[in-house]
């Protein structure tokens, strides 16, 4: 194929000499386990961002780990956002930093604060935090909450997109109740429901969409504002076990794209791992 034939391929698409073809590190042809995954990775150098509450940056259990962060706040023409060190306004980001030390105890972690003291916030300040994360180029933004406001949708798949297509990995949560919202939906990021056993590392793939994997997000000990600790439940505290794991992942192998680590995930997810050994068995 000539200069002239590359010029008339259809956008997106490739010339067909190998010299021109875009490098490619592949996953090598070994058998995808825990080990390989993040054995001995603390997810050093990784950069998780929690859109949510605010952390509270001293309480022991986040280990000092948070670098930096956001307030949203709501303004007469939109959201405000301002780059300063802030509190935790009720505890529920705290707990989500703490799960994700406690797993991946070197990632940097950072904040961007979109709910209030009754963790309420609009859907315009969850939209201006992703935004942020995005903007920064983190490694992995989770999401403990969500909206069902469909005004909101199209700028969150927008995002998701940008994040996917950008090697920013997004782990989202389920709605604790039985009902669709939004970005855990999307199929560019990582959704995440709960299960009961409480072994941080043990999380299962669903076959049953839309949901991909439950972690450990019932009655858990958690890190909360004023540097104490709560008992809570939900699918919110599932998604930062799935984030911690992502961050051990990217700290060991920091090449994988999203679709890859999805994969990885597949694989390490503790009922798949149980079907592969009854199998060669």
């Amino acid at each position: 194929m000539d200069d002239e034939e590359d010029d008339e391929l259809p956008a997106f698409s490739w010339p067909t000499r190998p010299e021109d073809q875009p490098p490619i590190i592949p996953v090598p042809n070994v058998e995808i386990t825990p080990e390989w995954a993040w054995g001995g990775s603390t997810g050093k150098g990784v950069r998780v961002c929690i859109v949510d509450s605010g952390i509270e940056a001293d309480h022991p259990m986040v280990g000092g780990m948070v670098r930096g962060g956001i307030l949203v706040e709501k303004g007469p023409e939109g959201p405000i956002v301002r780059e300063e060190p802030h509190d935790d306004l009720f505890g529920h980001a705290t707990a989500c930093a703490g799960i994700i030390h406690s797993l991946a105890p070197e990632a940097e972690l950072y904040s961007a604060r979109v709910l209030g003291q009754n963790l309420k916030g609009g859907g315009d300040a969850l939209i201006a935090g992703v935004r942020w994360a995005i903007d920064q180029g983190m490694n992995i933004i989770n999401l403990s909450l969500s909206t069902r406001k469909q005004e909101h949708v199209r700028a969150l798949h927008d995002l998701a997109d940008e994040a996917y297509f950008q090697n920013t990995v997004i782990v989202s949560s389920a709605n604790n109740t039985p009902v669709y919202s939004y970005p855990w939906l999307f199929a560019s990021v990582i959704s995440v429901a709960s299960h009961a056993e409480h072994d941080p590392f043990t999380f299962y793939y669903n076959p049953d969409p839309p949901v991909e994997f439950t972690a450990p997000g019932v009655d858990l000990e958690l890190a909360w504002a004023g540097k104490s600790t709560a008992v809570g439940t939900g699918n919110s505290y599932a998604t930062p076990h799935i984030a911690g794991i992502v961050a051990l992942i990217l700290g060991k192998h920091p090449e994988l794209t999203p679709f890859q680590i999805k994969s990885v995930l597949y694989y390490t997810a503790k009922n798949v791992r149980q079907a592969q050994s009854r199998r060669i068995g």
